[in-house]
């Protein structure tokens, strides 16, 4: 395998998450979407506590990711409720994403920071990726475009893994369901740049790789871990500004919504692109690791991560 100079960067092979079949049905969500629609999100969050107690005693390996990472964010030995509530804040963003589609976006209480940082984008007309990760909810991001300043956004994604969710959601409310750019088709790249042409905002997630990736290694809560090249290599490509995004769930109908602009490294005389970088992923993991301690439960990557 040929490395870089630094020996930090590395072809990935296949990653475990895109391999891990996906748990529940689509009957299953549909059911919960009827349960959402028809009787409200109160009766629909009151089903979540026996299913996600389900998930958590009879998926053995998801219960263990779930624990060497809450082990690493909150720096103790994780309870069982810590786990339960691991689960509950990832089932609770994934039943209110049917509530964003059907525009009631009104009914949350969201809170945001940086929002100025947003709105100067939006107005610059040039475009702006907006990066975040496995990490809370991206669709009360799409929603605060939408809502507040009627901004279209795009995420690129591996499309595969959301297939089956988005089947379900896509039928509540067609005009609102995400727009996607999937990652590894021949015209991706092309989409993503007309979409910045248009002045749109582009959203990529930072944390995980696919098949032939370049990766970086990186500490990520004191212990090394695989990042993806690729969204950083994308942006400097097609010199666009790299903001962060996290919507992360507080409980509730609470959430909190954080942007913020990536530092990214200017390159050196002289060395290589790689380098550079580099330096862009690391300070996207150390911003990374400041949310998952902020709130630890929104990291919903339930799959050893460190491995």
């Amino acid at each position: 395998m040929q490395r870089s100079p630094d020996k930090s960067i590395a072809r990935r092979p296949g990653p475990v998450w895109a391999a891990r079949p996906e748990r529940g049905n689509t009957f299953a969500l549909r059911a919960m979407v009827w349960v959402a629609v028809t009787l409200g999100r109160r009766a629909a969050r009151a089903l979540l506590y026996p299913t996600c107690a389900y998930f958590v005693l009879f998926s053995s390996q998801a219960r263990a990711a779930s624990r060497s990472y809450l082990r690493r964010a909150l720096a103790r030995e994780p309870r069982a409720s810590d786990l339960l509530n691991h689960c509950l804040t990832f089932a609770s963003t994934v039943l209110d994403r049917v509530f964003l589609l059907k525009g009631l976006y009104a009914q949350l209480d969201v809170r945001t920071h940086g929002e100025a940082l947003a709105k100067e984008m939006a107005a610059s007309g040039h475009g702006c990726f907006l990066l975040g990760a496995h990490m809370g909810s991206f669709e009360v991001i799409r929603a605060l475009g939408d809502d507040a300043h009627g901004l279209r956004v795009s995420l690129v994604m591996y499309e595969e893994n959301a297939r089956k969710l988005n089947s379900v959601l896509d039928a509540i409310k067609p005009d609102r369901a995400p727009q996607v750019i999937a990652l590894g088709k021949v015209d991706a790249m092309l989409k993503v740049e007309q979409a910045l042409d248009r002045g749109e905002f582009v959203g990529m997630l930072g944390d995980r790789t696919i098949a032939g990736e370049g990766t970086v290694t990186c500490s990520f809560l004191g212990a090394p871990a695989q990042f993806p090249l690729g969204p950083f290599r994308l942006a400097a490509m097609l010199d666009r500004p790299v903001v962060l995004m996290f919507g992360l769930y507080l409980g509730g109908n609470r959430y909190e919504i954080h942007f913020e602009k990536l530092e990214q490294s200017e390159r050196i005389a002289g060395e290589p692109r790689n380098a550079c970088l580099e330096r862009s992923v690391q300070s996207y993991v150390r911003r990374l690791e400041h949310y998952c301690r902020l709130a630890p439960y929104n990291w919903f990557n339930f799959y050893d991560y460190w491995d």
